[in-house]
């Protein structure tokens, strides 16, 4: 996997009286299952500050404050040593091929919409944008078809973004000008699916137009049946009248 991993095995949090503050945190850091690339991080930090780092590819404890320092000259030099350089096997070195063969390998299909929009000042009077959200792993390529041929012009396609919950998006838009009868395609392909997923775009109203359309066509409805039935009332009344004439 080309992106780095990192998994947070221990989160210690002490407190004094006088408000101040102090955590410990203990993590892997790896790009895959062998040991050359699994990293064991140790951090001490005091009111929000790390102060002392042990890195099992340095191999022994840095410093960062004058008491980190030393703190640093003494533990490299005792037991603590030892002891830290140890924790990378028995935390990282057994646990992250676990990781990585489980939850780590995952794969979630895409979710993809398409819609229009109005382009920025350009050559095209008419602008698809392809949304692609929800999919893991990283990796992905999203490209268009018109007419079952492969658009390269008129396209612009971020990187996959980090969503914060191991998912990724990414969009693409398309500047174009139609053309009547055409088909075009937001075609995506990712480790989730066994074949590219390929969703057409349906040159359909927006939805929040046919939903005006729908009430006013509702409202003129029912404004001919009220005047059928006011005009229906009055003839009725217009019969049932007796004329008197007048000399």
């Amino acid at each position: 996997m080309a992106s780095i991993l990192s998994i947070c095995l221990l989160f210690i949090t002490v407190c004094t009286a006088g408000g101040f503050r102090e955590n410990v945190v203990s993590r892997c850091v790896f790009t895959s299952p062998d040991p050359k690339d699994i990293e064991y991080i140790y951090s001490a930090y005091y009111n929000k500050k790390e102060y002392i780092r042990f890195n099992s590819t340095v191999g022994k404890f840095v410093g960062y404050t004058e008491f980190g320092v030393k703190n640093a000259e003494r533990w490299n030099s005792g037991p603590e040593l030892s002891n830290r350089r140890a924790e990378k096997e028995r935390y990282c070195d057994h646990n992250v091929p676990i990781w990585y063969s489980t939850p780590l390998i995952t794969t979630v299909e895409p979710t993809v919409r398409l819609h229009s929009t109005t382009p920025p000042a350009g050559h095209h009077p008419a602008m698809l944008v392809c949304r692609v959200y929800d999919f893991y792993p990283k990796q992905i390529r999203v490209s268009w078809t018109r007419d079952g041929r492969e658009v390269t012009s008129g396209v612009t396609t971020t990187e996959e973004m980090e969503d914060g919950d191991w998912f990724y998006q990414a969009h693409s838009d398309l500047e174009y000008t139609p053309r009547s009868g055409e088909k075009i395609s937001c075609v995506v392909e990712h480790a989730s699916l066994k074949q590219p997923l390929v969703v057409d775009w349906e040159p359909s109203m927006p939805e929040s137009e046919r939903n005006q359309i729908a009430i006013g066509a509702s409202g003129l409805i029912l404004g001919l049946i009220l005047s059928l039935a006011g005009f229906i009332y009055y003839k009725r009344k217009a019969r049932g009248r007796i004329l008197v004439p007048t000399n």
